[in-house]
This record gives C-alpha cells, sequence and structure tokens, in this order.
C-alpha cells in the first residue's frame, strides 16, 4: 500500500445527513462463556448499576462533536449480559440519553437479553423503561448443546423467556441460535430452528460457532462437526427460515417483513454509530469528510475511574485508501447488496475505484452481474473472506 498520506478529508459527504445509531455497552454477565470473545466481564456481588449509568450518560455528554445537530435512529444496549441491570436502572439510562439527544420517532430501542437472567417482572419492566425490541440469546433449545456451550440457561428458561417478552407485550424479538456446536447433528440443528419459528419471534439470527482467538474454546478446542456436515446444517436452516417466510437480509440473520434489525443494518450499511460504556466503539463522520474511529477503555474498573473524554482510548482517523474495504467489509453482509451511490454518499469516494474488484469478483462468481451496484452471489456468501480480500487493495483517489 505503500506510506500512509497526511490524513485529509474526502469530498462528497453530508454528514449530518447519515443515519447515526447508538451502541451502549454493559460489559458484566453471569460467567464468561467459553466462546465468547466479547468485552464481558463476570460479575462478583452487586454490580455498579447506578455509576455505570452515571458514567455512561457523563460519556455521552462528551460524544457532542458526533451528534451535533443529528437525531439518534436507533439505541442498541449489548454485552455481556445488559438484563443484569434491573429495569429502573434502564429507565434511568434511556431517559437520560432522551434529554441530552434528540430520538427519531418510532426510534428502534435494543436490549440484549439472557433467558438465565430474567423473569416476568424484568420483561414487564424494560417495555415500560422504553424497550422496544429485545434480542435473547437462546443459542440452542437442546439442553445438551447448552452445557456444551457453557450457558447459564436450560431448554426451559429459553422458551420461558421467549413466552415471556411476547407476554409483555414486544412485538420486536429476535432469537439467537447458534449450529455447529460441538457433537451437534442435523436433527438436532433443525429442531432447534423450528422451536424458535414455533415461537414467532418476527427475527432469528441463525450463525455458526467459531472458534475466536483469546477464548476457552480456542485454547482447548471442542470436537466440532466437520465442515461439510456444518455446511449442510447451513443450508438446512436457512431452508427452514426461508419457507417459513423469514428472509436472509444479511449473512446471519433473517427476519419476517418489516422485522429487519434497524441498528444492524446501519452498520452493515457504513452508517454512523456512536459507542458509549466500557470497550464501546464508535465510528462517524465530519463535516469535513473526516471519519473518525473511537474506543473507549476496556475495563469496566478504568472506564468508571476514568472521567469525560478520558474515558477515550483512542481515536484515530480513518485512511481515505482504507475505506473502500472498510465500506465492504460491512457491505458485503448485505443480502441484496448495496448501490455504488450508497458507497459514494457513506465514503465520500466515487466508486470508479472500486471497478477492477468489482469485475474481478464477477469473473470468480463471487458477485452478480449489474451496474448499479455490488451484490454478493450464493457462492460469494460462503466466501465471503475472499470477496471482502478483492477490495483491499484499491485506492482512494
Amino acid at each position: 500500500m505503500g506510506p500512509a498520506p497526511r490524513p485529509r478529508g474526502v469530498a462528497g459527504m453530508d454528514a449530518p445527513r447519515l443515519p447515526v445509531s447508538l451502541y451502549v455497552h454493559i460489559p458484566w454477565c453471569v460467567r464468561k462463556c467459553p466462546y465468547c470473545d466479547f468485552n464481558s466481564h463476570a460479575g462478583g456481588g452487586e454490580l455498579p448499576q447506578a455509576a455505570y449509568v452515571g458514567a455512561l450518560l457523563d460519556d455521552l455528554d462528551h460524544e457532542a462533536e458526533a451528534l451535533a445537530g443529528r437525531a439518534i435512529h436507533s439505541i442498541f444496549i449489548g454485552g455481556g449480559t445488559p438484563s443484569l441491570f434491573t429495569p429502573a436502572a434502564i429507565a434511568r439510562l434511556l431517559q437520560g440519553i432522551a434529554r441530552r439527544v434528540e430520538l427519531v420517532d418510532g426510534c428502534e430501542v435494543t436490549l440484549e437479553a439472557n433467558p438465565g437472567t430474567l423473569d416476568a417482572g424484568h420483561f414487564a419492566g424494560f417495555r415500560e423503561a422504553g424497550v422496544n425490541r429485545l434480542s435473547i440469546g437462546v443459542q440452542s433449545f437442546d439442553d445438551r448443546m447448552l452445557r456444551r456451550l457453557g450457558r447459564i440457561h436450560g431448554a426451559a428458561e429459553a422458551l420461558k423467556a421467549a413466552h415471556g417478552a411476547r407476554a409483555a407485550g414486544f412485538e420486536g424479538i429476535n432469537l439467537d441460535l447458534m449450529f455447529g456446536l460441538p457433537g451437534q447433528g442435523p436433527v438436532s440443528a433443525a429442531r432447534d430452528v423450528e422451536t424458535a419459528l414455533e415461537l414467532d419471534p418476527g427475527h432469528v439470527s441463525y450463525y455458526q460457532l467459531t472458534l475466536e482467538p483469546n477464548t476457552l474454546f480456542h485454547a482447548r478446542p471442542p470436537e466440532l462437526p466437520e465442515d461439510d456436515a456444518v455446511t449442510a446444517m447451513w443450508d438446512q436452516g436457512r431452508g427452514l427460515l426461508e419457507g417459513a417466510g423469514y428472509a436472509q437480509y444479511e449473512v446471519s440473520a433473517y427476519a419476517a417483513p418489516g422485522r429487519a434489525c434497524r441498528h444492524n443494518l446501519n452498520y452493515w450499511q457504513f452508517g454512523d454509530y456512536v459507542g458509549i460504556g466500557a470497550g464501546a466503539h464508535g465510528k462517524y463522520s465530519r463535516a469535513d469528510g473526516i471519519i473518525l474511529r473511537t474506543v473507549k477503555h476496556r475495563h469496566p474498573t478504568a472506564y468508571l475511574q476514568a472521567a469525560g473524554a478520558a474515558r477515550v482510548l483512542s481515536r484515530r482517523v480513518v485512511d481515505p485508501r482504507e475505506l473502500p474495504v472498510e465500506f465492504m467489509m460491512n457491505a458485503l453482509r448485505v443480502r441484496g447488496g448495496v448501490s455504488l451511490e450508497l458507497y459514494r454518499a457513506r465514503t465520500g469516494l466515487p466508486a470508479a475505484g472500486l471497478r477492477a474488484a468489482i469485475v474481478r469478483g464477477r469473473e470468480l462468481g463471487l458477485l452478480a452481474p449489474g451496474d448499479d451496484g455490488v451484490r454478493p452471489t450464493d457462492l460469494g456468501f460462503r466466501f465471503l473472506d475472499r470477496l471482502t480480500e478483492l477490495f483491499l487493495e484499491e485506492e482512494a483517489d
């Protein structure tokens, strides 16, 4: 790539018009799962909920540059296990956010929840606090699989959580499912998908278990199904979901009509987002065309002990030459593809710089033909890493 040029803005962007989301990270969980590489920490004893909510709101106060003149389209409270916080703490958080920033009408507000940390009162309390979408980390409805994954809940708790969310009035529900689990076969994998569909959540995340660095499973790998078996499970699951009317709108996301996750779509379409909380990442575009990425202090103790702008661990300008692959790493996950006009609008770069990679992708059968956008084929979806690599050497003009 050669030496990096002096950072500069790129022409053609209108940052205030780009959608912007808010990500809130709550880092504690009951127990660290052996496959989890997220910034999560097993909480021992009583959590500092009041202090942490105060820190989150102070963090938000110092994101004025990213949010100037812009309304929040979606809020995602992730973790960790955010459902460890009480509904009262979540209500204080959301009320504090609403006092500080403008929210669009119908703003999507998602809370991640673990079935092992929920009861009937929590569902109603979260709904009353302003949460309108729950993402429930079921992973499997098979007790054997859940034990092998180190989950703290069983199948009964998973079913109870899904029913409880519906009873509390949540129309926006996502169920997280994994496949390719230790000792899993096609019958067990199919039963998980069928059980999820019987619950009629409207949205299912269906993704393969992978052994990520810095996890217990990476250090001591369990015996996983062979690659061909995993591919068969993926095809089988996709067939069941699509047969039930759930469209695959992203590599691992399936939704009934009108139930796609707006927050995640904003990531995949290279929108802007502010991240608050321990280890939270952010990406936002300035009016001069410069795109910045931020990371907050990862450990909750360090995050709580810092104040204001000192919570930012790093803030860097994205080199314009990195933008083609950064954009494509997200956009190629979208099943319907993206337009070249969206690329120009979100990066400020001309689409001409992508032509060679697009031509090569079509020659390899990884991209569908067409002049108005970039859309992965089924083969491209299967070999997404290879497809993304085609854009690595693209340079911004």
